[in-house]
């Protein structure tokens, strides 16, 4: 074969062989891996001990701001009563003077310039809530700044004066105790005697009663 007719037989075959590069194959996704599986699960807190949360790392920015600051070992019930006074101040509940018109309205019809403060409902929810969670970071019943009785009774006047100022009569449902009564009677009428005498007073456990 001369050497022209080799030429054109590798030009015809050349010609007629498809090529090929990577870019002209077929490409196939490869599967994503799966995300990653997290055994920790967090459990979420009710809203009662988010609250409780809440407020007890107020009162340790309270005690940190405090000058002198002060720890929670040093913490009396007369720092509790500085806390709940100086939250009067983001307070929204309108507390009337005795000098205003609207003293012991209940719906005043108009504004008046009296002081807003904390209401007692709310103070009373707090200091629960911190009395728990004192205990709960390691502190001991006897030494709980939140339930000593000055305290008490800071919220006992809050709570009648406000009563008074507003005009809301705080009254605590009483709980029927007629069936207890029925239950006294009939254990006293198996004890008492047929002549007729005194009656023995029926023991009972004082929690039935409360």
């Amino acid at each position: 074969m001369s050497s022209s007719l080799a030429a054109i037989v590798a030009a015809a075959t050349a010609s007629t062989t498809p090529t090929f590069t990577m870019a002209d194959l077929p490409t196939t996704p490869s599967p994503s891996p799966p995300p990653p599986t997290t055994t920790t699960t967090h459990q979420q807190l009710s809203r009662y001990e988010s609250q409780k949360r809440r407020d007890w790392n107020t009162f340790g920015q309270y005690l940190k701001n405090h000058r002198p600051p002060l720890t929670l070992s040093r913490c009396s019930g007369a720092h509790v009563l500085e806390f709940l006074r100086y939250l009067d101040q983001f307070g929204k509940t309108k507390v009337h003077n005795v000098s205003c018109p609207f003293f012991g309205h209940p719906t005043p019809p108009a504004p008046c310039p009296c002081p807003l403060r904390q209401a007692w409902g709310s103070l009373d929810a707090l200091v629960g809530r911190l009395r728990a969670a004192f205990e709960e970071n390691g502190g001991h019943p006897e030494t709980n700044p939140f339930g000593v009785r000055a305290v008490r009774l800071y919220l006992r006047e809050v709570r009648e004066s406000q009563a008074k100022a507003r005009g809301i009569a705080y009254e605590k449902k009483k709980r029927k105790k007629a069936p207890l009564k029925a239950a006294a009677a009939a254990v006293e009428t198996e004890m008492g005697g047929e002549d007729g005498g005194d009656v023995p007073t029926a023991m009972f456990p004082l929690s039935v009663f409360n």
